[in-house]
């Protein structure tokens, strides 16, 4: 490549930092990475020395499991994890907002319902309350911010 080449590429991408540095150490919804399948068949391999395909074959089955009994209108239920169950949604009046005065009737569709168990529960509540903590820091911060000014 030419460095004319380059010199364009680089006007054209640049490095997104996310979390911004003043965020680093609290806990917020944006600053946490997700968990993926692959996260998780990693972790399993790396705890039991398992191959990852295998770890891999053993996840997806159970998923596809899960995914047809919900299909067949069957709950599945994981202790102390939750309830998944299959339920339809009552028909409804929606409303074009590009077209005030227009209606239509949504019908009724099949959804999955998640209830957490009780550990599940338990667990995530620790998690509210540091969130809530971190919110509560972070007005303070910005309200002293606001009164130096």
């Amino acid at each position: 490549m030419c460095s004319k080449t380059l010199a364009s590429l680089k006007n054209r991408f640049f490095i997104f930092r996310w979390p911004p540095p003043e965020l680093h150490g609290t806990i917020t919804k944006l600053d946490m990475p997700k968990l993926t399948k692959r996260d998780i068949v990693v972790s399993i391999s790396n705890q039991t020395g398992m191959v990852q395909h295998q770890v891999f074959d053993v996840v997806q089955r159970t998923l596809d499991k899960i995914t047809d009994s919900l299909a067949n209108n069957i709950p599945v239920e994981l202790r102390n994890f939750g309830v998944f169950q299959p339920r339809l949604t009552k028909p409804r009046v929606g409303r074009n907002p590009n077209q005030p005065g227009s209606s239509f009737v949504i019908p009724p569709r099949a959804t999955v319902k998640f209830k957490a168990g009780k550990i599940m529960r338990q667990r995530v509540e620790k998690l509210s309350r540091q969130l809530k903590e971190a919110a509560e820091r972070e007005t303070k911060t910005e309200a002293d911010g606001q009164n130096g000014e």
